[in-house]
């Protein structure tokens, strides 16, 4: 059972990585950082479209990376969507502590399941850097940043 659970994680991810989920430049975006990390060459920019209401309207990305780095900027600018600053950065917070395997007790509502697939991340901590570079970059242009490293 555990082998077909990770089975379907890793076709979770390659999918999201082959065919990513709001990969392009929105014109409107008012909100926007580029995110690098230079032990493996990973690069992403982070668009958002930041409403006066203060929701996240829209949420997109341009980049080039591996496969966890790809599949978590495409997740995170579906899950964002919708939600106010406080909450991405909530959701965030969280993620990462699940990724570098100091929280078990992931909860972000409906969209727990989802970013589950990169909980495996922490069995190696080298890619931790990959899955978390697009949610920095996300931060990092809410907080008004037009660049972040990993470094």
């Amino acid at each position: 059972m555990f082998d077909d659970l990770r089975e379907l994680y890793q076709e979770v991810i390659l999918d999201h990585s082959k065919r990513p989920r709001n990969f392009r430049h929105p014109e409107d975006a008012n909100h926007e950082a580029h995110g690098y990390n230079p032990l493996c060459g990973d690069t992403v920019n982070v668009y958002l479209k930041m409403g006066h209401n203060g929701l996240i309207e829209d949420a997109a990305f341009e980049g080039k990376g591996c496969a966890i780095s790809l599949a978590s900027a495409s997740m995170m600018t579906e899950i964002i969507k919708g939600k106010t600053e406080a909450q991405a950065k909530t959701i965030f917070d969280g993620f990462q502590k699940l990724v570098k395997g100091e929280d078990d007790n992931f909860d972000a509502g409906d969209d727990t399941e989802r970013l589950m697939v990169l909980a495996g991340v922490k069995e190696f901590p080298m890619r931790v850097k990959c899955a978390t570079l697009a949610w920095h970059a996300m931060s990092s242009a809410m907080d008004g940043a037009e660049e972040i490293s990993t470094e």
